[in-house]
């Protein structure tokens, strides 16, 4: 075999495809978000690449954001694109990456709960979307199309809501109109331990 001497602009194509190369997350408990990250999304272009923040995917106390868990405790932290929830017999935790609002404008931080849970949401999108993009429809069915997923949780605040989404290349983003999203196969777990009461806190 012939040595060859590697060139700049060899160099500088590995590192380019090492920059590209989605990077596996490490964190203390990962059996908690199982694939939470699924290495095979079609490209985004022109997007600012994704930076995985590992601290995120931690475990949190509920005691250092909520007096009691009551029925129970869901925590969307914004700034980390991560939803905690901790079950009623204080032995349940789980952890999800999500979807967070696209602009600080469209971000709402404090205190609520869970008034209604829907399978197969529909979606109605408000007044100020149609008007920011006029092709959306008056009124969608549930379904693959459908950008609230296969679940939703509704807040006590109108128009928010922490559901799943179709297009998983949204998680871990800054995509949504002020909504919380998580992965289909999440929103269906969280779907199932939570009840209509329970207090959420997006930070």
């Amino acid at each position: 075999m012939t040595d060859k001497p590697i060139s700049r602009r060899m160099m500088m194509s590995l590192s380019g495809a090492a920059l590209v190369t989605p990077a596996i997350v490490r964190a203390e408990t990962p059996e908690l978000w199982n694939e939470a990250f699924p290495q095979n999304e079609p490209a985004i272009r022109d997007r600012v690449p994704v930076r995985r923040n590992v601290s995120a995917f931690r475990r949190r106390r509920w005691q250092d954001h909520f007096d009691r868990l009551g029925k129970g405790a869901i925590l969307a932290d914004i700034d980390s694109r991560a939803v905690h929830y901790w079950g009623p017999d204080g032995e349940t935790y789980r952890l999800f990456p999500s979807s967070v609002p696209e602009t600080d404008e469209k971000t709402r931080r404090g205190r609520t709960k869970v008034v209604r849970k829907k399978v197969g949401p529909t979606w109605t999108p408000t007044k100020n979307m149609r008007k920011l993009d006029p092709t959306l429809p008056a009124f969608m069915p549930a379904g693959p199309g459908n950008p609230l997923g296969t679940h939703a949780l509704y807040l006590t605040w109108p128009a928010y809501l922490i559901h799943g989404t179709h297009d998983t290349r949204k998680i871990g983003r800054p995509s949504s109109s002020g909504c919380i999203g998580l992965y289909n196969p999440h929103i269906e777990e969280l779907f199932a331990m939570v009840d209509v009461g329970t207090q959420v806190l997006l930070l």
